[in-house]
């Protein structure tokens, strides 16, 4: 019975995103996704130089860290970020899950030991995610869609939850705008199928503006 359940919703969101969706869409979102994409990386050059300076500066280990991640139709790609943490945070992961704050598959928790000074700046500024524009002209990623997950983490999705990766994962998306680390992880992936539901050319300008009035400060942020 649950199987049928899930076959049908399925069927029913498959159908409703061919059905709502144009190639127009895809078209305009692509070109936007690349014209912004580009305009953002000039106009951020400077944070994202001193950003790199700063880490650099405060600890030893790479400006960029670079992790798979499941996108669209279930394909991996390499996603970039400043890095937030010490080096050697993935192995003091393991020793810190009996603390983790988040449902579900994911890792959560409040004052991660493993997240450097300059680390809490640029994740409540959101400025860690800057590096995510290359993911976004490469055509990884799109500025808006479902924040992507890792590969051990879809593996525990059930078959609803998969339904988000029918689109291309985002910067922003629901879950950003709507209290990021306050949401649960069954809350978060209700999300993101919101979206692909939902999704249009005015649901995503709507959502890129209204990540700019989080994007600074959101107490959110972790």
């Amino acid at each position: 019975m649950e199987g049928a359940r899930l076959e049908k919703l399925q069927e029913d969101c498959n159908s409703e995103v061919k059905w709502k969706k144009s190639a127009v869409y895809f078209v305009v979102k692509r070109f936007a996704d690349i014209f912004f994409s580009i305009l953002g990386i000039v106009f951020m050059s400077p944070i994202m130089l001193i950003t790199a300076i700063a880490i650099k500066v405060e600890s030893k280990g790479p400006v960029i860290f670079s992790q798979q991640r499941v996108g669209k139709d279930g394909k991996l790609f390499k996603m970039y970020k400043f890095r937030s943490m010490v080096p050697e945070a993935e192995e003091l992961k393991e020793k810190l899950m009996d603390q983790n704050e988040m449902s579900g598959p994911m890792f959560k928790m409040t004052d991660d030991p493993r997240i450097t000074k300059v680390g809490r700046i640029i994740r409540k500024t959101s400025i860690d995610e800057l590096p995510q524009l290359i993911n976004v002209i490469k055509g990884d990623m799109s500025l808006v869609g479902p924040r992507p997950n890792l590969p051990k983490e879809v593996e525990q999705f059930n078959e609803y939850q998969k339904l988000k990766l029918l689109a291309k994962p985002g910067l922003t998306c629901y879950w950003q705008v709507m209290g990021r680390s306050s949401i649960g992880f069954e809350e978060w992936m209700e999300l993101d199928i919101r979206y692909i539901k939902e999704r249009s050319l005015w649901v995503d300008i709507k959502l890129i503006f209204r990540t700019f009035f989080v994007l600074f400060g959101d107490k959110n942020a972790k």
